[in-house]
């Protein structure tokens, strides 16, 4: 038992935050969650929709271990789309919109409900850390310090800071501190993370004008309805009860852009105003003006921000331009002539830690007990804030109960593949996930996050006994079907149409008699179906699995000093010295490094332990 009186304390409550209180408490440590104010936790700070290509298939694994992002966008969705449908199952993408205040409320009453959770509104002002005498770490968490000198001991601290860390919003030349629209920048902690010898980094991202929708012109719109019938997120709900909403679309102009032209001296990107970096992949209308020069419209989604909400969200026009500019490029867009502007597109600045070093739990390199999770390592996206944060909290949780850590791999997960990227390779620009980013993505589909996680989650001590006999039953159930349908031999049968990868798997299962389909439901079909029609392309990437894992496996001693490795490049063992990989694998996947330099690696670990995987 620790002497502490937590064993968690969870710094911020959003997405990461979230995630991270929900794992630590639901396992089973003394946990606490410190934000400025309880009534933001959960709150969506950009467009409130979830989900997406890439960022879906994390969400349902962040369910599938037992998180809560999942539950919640079930509860309060507004409208649900299955993105990339026309694609194979390796690309498709759950996404749903949200409503924005419900969002937050739901998060807020399941946070609310948890046990060994204490909800603390007060700002940190320090991490507190004392010696360690380690190889590896200089120091170990004692707790946090609170403003106006309150104490609390903890086993380990979660900072999950978001865009919090000394963050300064810019709309023109005009720059406001804090982290969010009305809420105050965190100023103390990027002091403190200093002190403990963290290098700090400064990041950018942005947010578009929020339009009032009773002044959009909708008869000049483009109308975008969701599916029917929706499909959940969470392996918990089979249906979706809630009616859906309509989204819209329209697009951007020439003169638009040239209105954009005109004013660049005053974007803050543009004037030298702002010196960090953006995100690449989620650019502002201007950067995709500037960069995209010969494009003539860039579409625009116009996207309630909750069912009686009376705000629109501009998809598509995030900026910092001042706010006669933004009038005047929202006056010129087709069907927003005459709309109110309700909150004006702003940047935001903030502090973040360079992922190199973190390693693959989550835990600082340097201080012991430290784990950091979401845009504190350089993510954009509440999806990849909440895979970060689940697995942040399980791991402070087992940190702080003297037990190892849980490292998802590449091949596991899109968590861990997320991971890896930070902890291997860096960044210079806020991270998103995309699916090309997993070699092994048709492994890793959104259909089969259950088969892949849940027992892990189990093991962990997050899924409980509901989710895990539901489990049960559907993997029996679609073991059984794909077992039979494999057995099926007549030519003009269904098992033949599931063979044929032309066949539209909607229009298949509409098609299949009514009493099969009472016999399984239509996820149960369609997982059976892909794992069919699939199956040589899935047994060819299950082979390369096998292949990398070996090295996966093969562990490097802590403290191994790569300078001594025979023959290696001087470049080699600085990066390796530098960045500390885990395991051959890691290793080779650091920039810089050449095959070569593995393959000495190897030698050297067998003939300095006699055994890699020691």
């Amino acid at each position: 038992m620790s002497r502490h009186a937590y064993d968690v304390l969870v710094i911020g409550g959003g997405h990461a935050g979230a995630e991270a209180a929900w794992a630590a408490s639901r396992i089973g440590a003394r946990t606490a969650l410190i934000t400025f104010q309880r009534d933001a936790i959960g709150r969506m700070s950009c467009n409130p929709a979830i989900g997406g290509i890439g960022k879906g298939q994390i969400v349902r694994e962040v369910d599938a271990l037992g998180g809560l992002m999942g539950l919640v966008a079930d509860e309060t969705g507004i409208q649900f789309r299955i993105l990339n449908r026309r694609k194979g199952p390796a690309v498709w993408a759950p996404r749903c919109q949200s409503d924005r205040e419900q969002y937050a409320l739901a998060v807020q009453r399941r946070l609310a409900s948890c046990p060994n959770l204490e909800i603390i509104e007060a700002a940190v002002e320090s991490i507190l850390a004392g010696p360690l005498s380690s190889e590896r770490r200089a120091l170990r968490i004692a707790g946090v310090e609170l403003a106006g000198g309150r104490r609390l001991d903890a086993s380990t601290v979660v900072v999950t800071s978001g865009t919090f860390l000394r963050g300064l919003m810019h709309t023109g030349e005009r720059k406001t501190a804090g982290g969010r629209i009305g809420e105050a920048a965190a100023v103390g902690l990027s002091g403190s993370l200093a002190a403990l010898g963290l290098k700090l980094g400064r990041l950018k991202t942005g947010t578009p004008p929020r339009l009032h929708r009773d002044s959009l012109d909708y008869a000049q719109l483009g109308v975008q309805p969701g599916d029917d019938p929706p499909v959940p997120f969470s392996f918990l709900n089979d249906r979706i009860a809630q009616p859906q909403v309509v989204c819209w679309t329209t697009f951007t102009n020439p003169a638009v852009h040239e209105i954009i032209r005109a004013n660049l001296h005053r974007a803050p990107m543009y004037s030298g105003q702002i010196q960090s970096v953006g995100p690449r992949y989620c650019p502002s209308i201007e950067d995709k003006v500037v960069r995209f020069a010969e494009k003539t419209a860039h579409q625009i989604f116009l996207e309630p921000e909750g069912r009686d909400c009376e705000r629109i969200y501009v998809n598509g026009i995030s900026t910092s331009l001042p706010e006669d500019v933004q009038r005047e490029i929202v006056a010129r867009i087709e069907g927003l002539e005459n709309a109110r502007i309700l909150q004006w597109g702003y940047a935001v600045e903030y502090d973040f830690v360079p992922p190199e070093q973190i390693d693959a739990s989550l835990m600082t390199r340097r201080v012991a007990g430290l784990f950091l999770a979401g845009q504190i390592n350089g993510t954009s996206g509440y999806e990849e804030a909440a895979g970060q944060g689940i697995v942040a909290g399980i791991n402070a949780a087992r940190f702080a109960a003297n037990c190892d850590p849980v490292i998802l791999r590449r091949d596991q997960a899109y968590i861990g593949v997320m991971i890896d990227d930070l902890v291997t390779r860096g960044l210079d620009e806020p991270y998103r996930m995309f699916t090309s980013r997993a070699e092994h993505r048709l492994h890793l589909r959104c259909d089969n996050a259950d088969s892949r996680l849940t027992p892990l989650g189990r093991e962990i001590g997050l899924v409980d006994d509901t989710r895990w006999n539901r489990f049960r039953v559907r993997e029996a159930r679609v073991a059984a079907l794909v077992a039979h349908l494999r057995a099926e031999s007549n030519c003009d049968s269904l098992a033949r149409r599931v063979r044929r990868p032309d066949e539209d798997l909607d229009g298949l299962l509409a098609s299949i008699p009514e009493p099969l389909v009472s016999a399984n439901d239509r996820d149960t079909w369609a997982r059976a179906i892909v794992e069919i029609r699939y199956d040589g392309y899935i047994q060819r990437q299950q082979r390369l699995i096998d292949r990398d894992r070996a090295l996966e496996e093969r562990i490097v001693p802590s403290g191994f000093n790569f300078s001594s490795i025979k023959g290696l490049r001087k470049e080699a063992a600085e990066r390796w010295n530098r960045w500390r990989p885990r395991t051959v694998a890691q290793a080779g996947r650091i920039p810089g490094i050449h095959p070569t330099d593995v393959s000495l690696l190897l030698v050297s670990l067998v003939r300095s332990t006699g055994c890699v995987d020691a």
